[in-house]
């Protein structure tokens, strides 16, 4: 999955040198706004929890927001994460 990202991400760079444009954002600026997008998202489960009434424990945000957040799975076994990052 890291590879397909990566390479989708040199192949709009190609893309954008061919026609001569340059990229939209340095890329740490990039990466700072793409996180911040990926925590705005969880402020929507918060918001709701807290009006519910629902308590925001850290279980609950282990289980719904961590993984949203980082890509990887609460559930997911090391083994298992270990072989998806060899491709």
């Amino acid at each position: 999955m890291y590879l397909v990202s990566l390479g989708a991400g040199i192949l709009a760079g190609v893309v954008y040198g061919l026609i001569n444009v340059r990229s939209p954002a340095p890329p740490a600026i990039a990466l700072v706004g793409l996180l911040g997008m990926l925590i705005g998202e969880q402020a929507v489960p918060v918001a709701k929890r807290l009006i519910d009434g629902a308590p925001i424990t850290k279980a609950w945000f282990a289980s719904e927001c961590k993984p949203r957040i980082t890509g990887v799975s609460s559930s997911a076994k090391p083994e298992a994460a270990d072989e998806s990052r060899q491709g």
